[in-house]
C-alpha cells in the first residue's frame, strides 16, 4: 500500500483567491519513477545527458536496494501525474547531515510553489529521519540563479563556493540549513 505523507492545497496564483491543486505526496517508489525522474528533470533544459541518467540511476538503485540505498525520495502527484520530486540521503560517515542530491520540479509546473513544499516536505522527512543539517549544491552557471535564490529564500545559507568546479567559469555552491 502506497503512503500518502500529506494533502497541499497551493493557489494557482498569489494575487487572489483560486482554486487549488490537490498535490498528494509519496515516499514510495515505482518502477514508473524512473521514466517520471527522467522526464521532470529533461523538462529544465539545464542538465546533460549524464546528469539526467544519475537522476534516473538512484530510482534505480533504491528500487534494487531499498532503503539500504540511503536513498529517499519524495513525490509529487497531481491526478496520477509525478510532477515534482525531491531525492535525499545520510552523508557517510556523519552523526547528522543529510544532502538534497534532487529536488526538481516538471517544467509545465515551476512558479506555483510546488518545489518549496517539496522541499519543506523533504526537510520534515529528513527531520524525522535524524536529519539536523542538508547540505544542497548547485551550479554557479547564470542560469542557475534561480536555483541559489530559491535556496536562500528557503532559509539556506550559502556555505561555500568552489570556483571553476564544474567546468571554466563554473562554480559548485554549497548551501546549508539547520532543521533541529
Amino acid at each position: 500500500m502506497e503512503r500518502i505523507l500529506s494533502l497541499i492545497n497551493i493557489s494557482l496564483t498569489r494575487d487572489k483567491l483560486v482554486p487549488t491543486l490537490e498535490i498528494n505526496y509519496r515516499e514510495s517508489v515505482t518502477a514508473a519513477d524512473e521514466q517520471n525522474v527522467r522526464e521532470i528533470v529533461q523538462s529544465s533544459g539545464f542538465f546533460s545527458s549524464d546528469e539526467i541518467h544519475i537522476a534516473e540511476e538512484l530510482v534505480t538503485e533504491r528500487l534494487q536496494k531499498g532503503p539500504e540505498s540511503g536513498y529517499h525520495f519524495l513525490f509529487a502527484d497531481f491526478n496520477d501525474q509525478t510532477i515534482a520530486y525531491s531525492c535525499f540521503g545520510p552523508i557517510p560517515a556523519t552523526l547528522f547531515s543529510y544532502d538534497l542530491y534532487w529536488i526538481a520540479v516538471h517544467d509545465h509546473w515551476r512558479g506555483k510553489g510546488i518545489g518549496r513544499n517539496i522541499l519543506e516536505a523533504s526537510e520534515k522527512a529528513i527531520k524525522k529521519l535524524g536529519g539536523q543539517r542538508i547540505y544542497a549544491e548547485t551550479s554557479g552557471r547564470e542560469q542557475y540563479q534561480p536555483t541559489r535564490a530559491f535556496y536562500i529564500s528557503c532559509g539556506y545559507t550559502e556555505e561555500a563556493v568552489l570556483e571553476d568546479f564544474y567546468a571554466p567559469g563554473d562554480a559548485k555552491y554549497f548551501y546549508v540549513k539547520m532543521v533541529k
